[in-house]
Formats: C-alpha cells, sequence, structure tokens
C-alpha cells in the first residue's frame, strides 16, 4: 500500500473540522505577525541605514559615528556593527553597550554610501549635466573638506542637498579655523574636466556621469559601509501560543490516536530525510538518504540524493572555476607586477624587446577576461547575435586566409574542401569565432608537414563542417572534458599548446545558441576531427542561391 493511503486511513478519524479550525486560526496569526515582523525589520533597516546615510553625508567622515549607532542599537533594539568595505570596524553596539560582542548574523550585509546621486532635469543637454557634473565634483571635494573640519572641531554640521544633489553644509556655530566654501569659488581641475567629457556622447550620460563623479570623489568621501544587523543564530520571532493552543485541545486526543498509528517504518525514512537535509544545510554536501522501496517516500529519497548530487557537482565546478581562474592570472600577473617594480626601481633596462613581451603578457591576459565575459553572457543567454544568410563555404574560405599565414609559418598545408555552397541562417561574426578556434587549435596541434583541412558539405536539412588535422591527436580519456572550462590536454597548461582555455567552451555555446551540435573524434597519432552540425537555410544547399531574407530562417537564442 502506498504512503499516500496508509496516511489518509490512519488519519481519517482525526476530526476534520477541528483541525481545519486550528489550521485557520494559525495562518492568520501567522501571517499578521510575520506581516508585522517583516514590515517592522525593513522600517529598522531603513531607519538605521538612512541615519547612518545622513551622518556621511553631512560630516564627509565617520570620525565620531559611535553615539550615532550607539543611539539607533538602543531606540531599534537591534544589535548593529559597522565595518568599511575594507573591513575596519567603526563601531559595535555590543562594545558600545560594554559587553563582549556577539557573532554577527550570517544574513547579507547592508551596502551605505554617503555620497550623493546628482540629479538632472529631463531634456537636460548632454554638455550641460557634463559641466554641471565638473563643478559638482569641485565643490563636493569643497563641501567634504568643510565638513571634515567642523566635524573635528566639535561643531554639529547640518546637510542639505542642493539642485544636483550635492550636500550644502551649515553649522550654528563654525571654528575660525574652517573657512566656509563658496559655490562655485573652487573650479574643477583639469582631470576632472577630462573625466566627465566623454560622457557628453553617450547614449545615456546620468550613468556614467554619476560613475565619473564617484570616480573622482572616491579619494575624499567617506568609504562606503557595510552593516550587519541582528547576531548569528538569533531565534525567530514566535508565534502567541495561547490562542492556538485554546483550539489544539479540542482535537488533542485525536490527532495522539492518528500519530500514534504511523508505523516505525514509515517515519524512519522522514528522519532520515530531515537529518540529511540539516546535513546539507550546514555544507556536507556527500550526505545521502537510503532508499528502498517504490512508494512515494522511496521516490522522495531518491529526488532528494539526486537534489545532493546536483549540489555537490555544482560545488565542485565552482570551486575548480574559481581555482581555474586563479591558477591562469596569478603567475603571468606576478610577473608583469615584478618586471614593473624592477622598471620602477631601475632593476632593469626598459628594453624594446622587455616592453613588447610585457605588452604581449597583458594582451594575453586581456584575452583571457574576454573569453570569461563571453561565455557568462553566452551561457546567461546574453550573447548578441545577428542572424543573417551565410554561405559557409565563404566563410571557411575567409577562415583559410586568416590563418594561413599562422599555417605557414608552423609548415601546415591549410585546405579546403567545399564542392557548392551551403547557407544557413546564423550570425557571421559568431561563427567566424568558432572556426576561428577550432582551426587555430589544430595548427597548434599539427606537426610540421602535417595538414589541416576544411570541409562543408549538406547532409539532408543539415549543413556539416568539419575541421580535420593530422596532428598528435586526443587520448580517449580526454575528450569527455574538452570543452570544460579552462582544461587542456597538456598537464603543463603550457600557452604553447593552447590559449586561455575558453575558447572550446564559447564554440560550443556559440554552436548550441545557433541550435546545432558540436562533436570531436580523435586517434593518438592520427589526427583530430571536429564536427558542427548546423540547420540549413531553406534552399540552403542550391548551387545559385544568394543572399538571401535576414529573416528567413529560424531565429537565434539571444
Amino acid at each position: 500500500m502506498s504512503f499516500r493511503l496508509r496516511v489518509l486511513g490512519m488519519l481519517m478519524l482525526v476530526a476534520l473540522a477541528a483541525t481545519a479550525a486550528t489550521a485557520w486560526l494559525t495562518l492568520r496569526q501567522a501571517n499578521r505577525q510575520v506581516q508585522e515582523t517583516v514590515t517592522a525589520g525593513e522600517q529598522e533597516v531603513s531607519r538605521i541605514t538612512g541615519a547612518l546615510r545622513a551622518y556621511g553625508f553631512a560630516h564627509g567622515t565617520w570620525e565620531g559615528l559611535s553615539p550615532t549607532v550607539a543611539g539607533l542599537a538602543r531606540d531599534t533594539g537591534q544589535r548593529i556593527r559597522v565595518v568599511t568595505e575594507t573591513g575596519v570596524l567603526l563601531a559595535d553596539s555590543d562594545a558600545l553597550a560594554g559587553r563582549d560582542p556577539r557573532p554577527p548574523s550570517s544574513r547579507p550585509a547592508v551596502l551605505v554610501d554617503p555620497r550623493p546621486a546628482l540629479r538632472f532635469p529631463e531634456g537636460q543637454a548632454p554638455r550641460t549635466s557634463v559641466k554641471l557634473t565638473a563643478t559638482a565634483i569641485a565643490d563636493y571635494r569643497a563641501t567634504v573638506a568643510y565638513a571634515t573640519c567642523l566635524t573635528g572641531a566639535g561643531a554639529e554640521p547640518t546637510a542639505a542637498a542642493d539642485d544636483i544633489g550635492v550636500p550644502r553644509i551649515s553649522t550654528g556655530r563654525r571654528p575660525a579655523q574652517c573657512p566656509e566654501p563658496k559655490p562655485g569659488a573652487n573650479p574643477p581641475t583639469t582631470r576632472d574636466v577630462e573625466a566627465v567629457q566623454p560622457c557628453g556622447t553617450e547614449r545615456r550620460p546620468t550613468a556614467c556621469l554619476q560613475r565619473a563623479f564617484g570616480e573622482r570623489t572616491a579619494s575624499v568621501a567617506p568609504p562606503r559601509l557595510e552593516i550587519r544587523l541582528g547576531v548569528r543564530d538569533e531565534s525567530p520571532p514566535t508565534l502567541a501560543a495561547a490562542p492556538t493552543v485554546a483550539v489544539a485541545m479540542g482535537v488533542a486526543l485525536a490527532a495522539v490516536l492518528g500519530a500514534l498509528l504511523l508505523s516505525r517504518a514509515v517515519l524512519r525514512p522522514v528522519r532520515a530525510m530531515t537529518l540529511a537535509a540539516k546535513g546539507l544545510g550546514e555544507g556536507d554536501l556527500e550526505r545521502r538518504v537510503p532508499v528502498s522501496g517504490r512508494d512515494e517516500i522511496a521516490q522522495l529519497g531518491g529526488a532528494f540524493n539526486r537534489m545532493a548530487d546536483s549540489l555537490q557537482a555544482g560545488e565542485e565546478r565552482q570551486r575548480r572555476l574559481i581555482g581555474d581562474i586563479a591558477h591562469e592570472l596569478r603567475t603571468p600577473l606576478a610577473n608583469l607586477r615584478g618586471y614593473l617594480e624592477a622598471l620602477r626601481d631601475d632593476v632593469v633596462e626598459p628594453t624594446p624587446e622587455l616592453l613588447a613581451s610585457l605588452h604581449e603578457e597583458a594582451l594575453l591576459q586581456q584575452r583571457i577576461v574576454d573569453d570569461l565575459q563571453d561565455l557568462a553572457l553566452a551561457e546567461a543567454g546574453a550573447l548578441t547575435y545577428h542572424p543573417t544568410e551565410v554561405d559557409l563555404r565563404e566563410l571557411l574560405e575567409t577562415g583559410r586566409t586568416a590563418h594561413r599565414a599562422q599555417a605557414d609559418a608552423a609548415g601546415v598545408t591549410l585546405g579546403l574542401e567545399a564542392p557548392g555552397p551551403v547557407f544557413v541562417t546564423a550570425d557571421p561574426d559568431r561563427l567566424r569565432q568558432v572556426v576561428g578556434n577550432l582551426v587555430g587549435n589544430a595548427i597548434r596541434a599539427t606537426a610540421a608537414g602535417g595538414s589541416v583541412t576544411l570541409a562543408v558539405t549538406p547532409r539532408r536539412e543539415l549543413a556539416v563542417v568539419e575541421v580535420r588535422d593530422t596532428g598528435k591527436g586526443i587520448a580517449a580519456e580526454d575528450l569527455p572534458h574538452l570543452f570544460d572550462r579552462f582544461w587542456r590536454a597538456d598537464a603543463s597548461r603550457g600557452r604553447a599548446t593552447g590559449g586561455s582555455g575558453l575558447g572550446l567552451s564559447i564554440a560550443r555555446q556559440i554552436v548550441t545558441d545557433h541550435r546545432g551540435t558540436i562533436e570531436v573524434r580523435s586517434t593518438v597519432g592520427a589526427g583530430t576531427t571536429f564536427t558542427v552540425v548546423l540547420p540549413m537555410a531553406p534552399g540552403g544547399g542550391r548551387a545559385d542561391a544568394g543572399q538571401g531574407d535576414a529573416g528567413s530562417g529560424p531565429s537565434l537564442r539571444r
């Protein structure tokens, strides 16, 4: 008998009306208290962050912040821990109250940026906004210096934002050592103007101007804060128990009798799954539950184990990715830093050969970053495609021409087999990127005297592109990892045997976005063949086909 039928049979004697009344009352009370708790929590967070931002906005520094934090903690009942983005502790309400600081809550920190958000009237000309921003940078520097001086002298500044959002400071007692700045008295520097000038040509100048403002004022503005509220393992608010207990008493006996009928065989897998779920939540990704039988509990246990397997595999992939990125960037960047420091200290001479080598290394690191960005966009479905009707024969000929110099330098023959035009609907630039990656890899894997062949043939409604080489080949155990990020068949991971290690991952994603497939077969010592299969455009194999309508083929995933 299935678990569902057993539970229904055992609990049929429970008083349905009383149970429904208990559930209704509990749900109503829970909803009300949860709403009140969430609303109060949001209001407290908003109050705390608003007060801290206003302090930094008016004082231009976080000096003297402790009394404000202590007052907020006292008024809201929250434990407040304030640190800068760089980890510098500014205030802890526990320490300010004279007790040992408790571990902070594991909830994400709330960021507070005291710098002003610039406001520009709608319809204002970009050039006018650029001038206003340059002036605002200079005004804000002077304002921060004035507010910091007032704070250090014991005066209490107050701030009000002007039309563009820059604070204007006032105080009831201005010390003599703190001269009050006048609006417009501090003209922007040449670097300020140069920083905001490019924003005048942006399609969205406001975001560009805000970014430029932040960059030019970062050195004088108070650093952003990370605010953590609450205490780790803090008990959540509980429901008021009295009304629920009063109603539940009527069904207690019937519920107990029904619960006693639950067999140990049913409760054991539930208990095991609860413990396993708790272990997963605490980071033990190897925890699994024993599964036996075919009922719903067994199916749930199997689904739980598959979920745990997926979580563990995802964690491993993320760990490997982080390690791979660190491996790819650490040594080259350390070399660059070492040479630059040596150049700065006049330890080595800045010869043209050394500068060219450093520039080449910087370009390699930039390529890794660009490849990572392309791969992230592709996997997120955000990579932009511009589909049109493309002749694959012409595209392969272009690829052969682009790589002919590399092939000649390596002593490799680069050939093309394309009996006739084959048309597909695709983004030509992205397909050239795929072909270029495959051809470049093939040339690197082929010794002098070998050959690399590009071929395209129609097969029913599909276009088949092959890149064949007579190189050293790839071992069978390495083929499943070929499209993994940063993976290379060469254990030394040297650049002589590969590029960034991301090209094949990007190529596979591009082909997938074109509703195609990419496969590889290889024999050690004989060579490797990459096969790309794409759907042809209507009439794509015709001999007299020309440029078709860009919208007539299948749509691409964007």
